[in-house]
């Protein structure tokens, strides 16, 4: 079996702001009844809680995401995540639940610098003067699915799939070139 590498194998670029595809990142998707008491148990156990509507909460190093109304992102330690998904499956053995690593399908990129939002302003129908930390938006950057919240202060992650990260950095990369700055 050959070593897993994250899609881009931790590319940057640095201009008026870097970005970074962020390496291996564990990801697990979780299908389920949003309301449910074995859920919000599960996810107790990882330190987590069931995140409101476009929320997204961390600690210890994961975090998990609002996806929809019946579904999550769960980030993680790569190695960790086939782990917390049978976890996660046990818990919801007696529910209507659906529970996948999509760990290797998913690549994660980061926007980090005081101009971060103008990168993304660039690419997403999304008003970051009003994106506060804690927000997951699903949205678009150009015509890529993604992701995205306000992982730190001056920090954006992006979540997209893993077929088009080399299109995403490349719009990143142009998007993040010195003298393309908005304001």
């Amino acid at each position: 079996m050959s070593d897993a590498v994250s899609a881009l194998n931790g590319q940057t670029h640095d201009g008026f702001a870097r970005v970074a595809e962020a390496g291996l990142r564990g990801m697990v998707t979780i299908r389920a009844d949003l309301g449910s008491a074995a859920l919000a148990g599960a996810l107790a156990a990882l330190g987590l809680s069931v995140p409101a509507q476009r929320g997204i909460v961390s600690a210890g190093g994961k975090a998990v995401g609002w996806m929809s109304p019946d579904e999550l992102l769960l980030l993680c330690d790569y190695a960790q995540a086939p782990q917390i998904a049978a976890d996660l499956t046990s818990a919801l053995a007696d529910e209507h639940a659906l529970v996948t690593v999509v760990s290797d399908a998913r690549a994660l990129f980061t926007v980090q610098g005081a101009k971060a939002d103008q990168v993304l302003m660039k690419l997403c129908p999304v008003d970051f003067a009003t994106l506060p930390e804690g927000e997951l938006r699903r949205t678009r950057a150009a015509q890529v699915a993604a992701a995205l919240w306000r992982s730190g202060p001056d920090e954006i992650s992006v979540v997209c799939f893993r077929s088009v990260a080399g299109y995403m950095m490349g719009l990143l990369e142009v998007a993040s070139r010195k003298g393309g700055e908005i304001f």
